[in-house]
């Protein structure tokens, strides 16, 4: 006899609480197993499909930890190099250009000087709130030798979890779909199901729409001799999966630095702003609705919320989470929907089963 649904949501509902209180607790913990366990999952189509052409499961992860290793390897010869400078670079001239833009407001706006004008009253408040977070600031950088070692922990840790767990996936589902409840067995797959395929499409989508606008950022900015342009593109790739994030921030970045280093001439600011409009342009005319589509269910908006909501409550963890959640969600509130319409509640003395 199965279980009354009373006391089957009492038993899904404490195990989600449990789930959230363990991601709560364990956050940073969790950190190397939650990206490793995303890896594994990136990567087990690769698998599959050198399965299908008749590997084994351990010559097909074999195959792909060689090739991953070669290309970063790759990468690292050749491109971090050359991004690792841009960066150090760009965190040394910093200085230099908040002097220059110092000067330039003495120049301009004379008025942010003046002792009793409210804009250099309003600015002496800000600087006397971000003197008094100096403390916070000092234990800050007193922490990133431990925030130093905690990278060089995912570094080692990540790929070895990502390695087992691509090894292991496929048994490690079969065990899973083992131990799901008999009765509801045939919805909890066609969900599941569901949620898998709408992961892939925006991972793999996503993927591509990333590599391929912090390509064309960081070439572009180059061609056109943007001090820092590949550290720019690549940040501005990097966070292109938050929607509009990736274009302002980078883009902010790029024009901010143009302003400094081009200053009158405004042929070369101009080129440096339309490569991000134009970035803009293709990514939400041609490729995300292209390489992403919106048969994947994720609205920008949604995003948004899951990444602020789940960053807010767990930290980093929670943000590498929000989108599988997000999906998830999106697919039980399609799935919810379809059975609202299919019931007695919507359709009324309409439906079948009404007397």
């Amino acid at each position: 006899m199965a279980l009354p649904a009373k006391k089957q949501f009492k038993y899904w509902g404490l195990a989600a609480l449990v789930f959230a209180v363990v991601m709560w607790a364990l956050g940073n913990v969790l950190l190397p197993f939650v990206l490793g366990a995303a890896i594994a999952y990136m990567i087990d189509p690769i698998a599959d499909r050198l399965e299908a052409w008749g590997m084994s499961r351990t010559g097909a992860t074999a195959a792909i930890t060689v090739g991953a290793l070669l290309v970063f390897l790759l990468m690292l010869l050749v491109v971090v190099p050359t991004l690792i400078y841009q960066m150090i670079d760009l965190v040394n001239v910093l200085p230099q250009l908040f002097r220059d833009a110092r000067a330039f407001a003495n120049e301009h706006f004379p008025a942010v000087f003046e002792q009793d004008s409210r804009m250099h009253q309003a600015i002496t408040a800000i600087a006397q709130t971000l003197q008094s977070r100096a403390v916070e600031l000092l234990q800050s950088v007193a922490g990133s030798a431990v925030s130093l070692l905690n990278v060089v922990v995912l570094l080692v840790i990540v790929p070895v979890v990502a390695v087992y767990l691509l090894l292991d996936w496929d048994r490690m589902i079969e065990r899973i779909d083992d131990l799901l409840p008999r009765d509801h067995q045939p919805v909890i797959r066609r969900i599941a199901s569901e949620i898998d395929a709408v992961l892939h499409s925006f991972i793999h989508g996503m993927g591509t729409v990333c590599l391929i606008l912090g390509t064309y950022y960081a070439v572009a900015l180059m061609l056109v001799g943007l001090n820092f342009g590949l550290a720019v593109g690549f940040i501005a790739g990097l966070i292109t999966f938050i929607p509009y994030l990736g274009a302002l921030i980078g883009g902010a970045l790029a024009i901010g630095l143009a302003l400094f280093q081009f200053w009158g001439d405004w042929v070369s600011i101009g080129l440096v702003a339309g490569i991000f409009a134009i970035g803009q342009v293709a990514e939400g005319n041609f490729l995300t609705p292209k390489l992403v589509g919106g048969s994947v269910g994720l609205h920008p908006v949604w995003l948004l919320l899951a990444l602020s909501v789940f960053g807010a409550l767990f930290g980093f963890v929670g943000m590498l989470v929000a989108v599988p959640v997000a999906a998830a969600l999106g697919v039980l509130a399609r799935f919810l929907t379809e059975q609202y319409l299919d019931s007695r509640l919507y359709q009324g003395q309409s439906h079948p089963d009404a007397e």
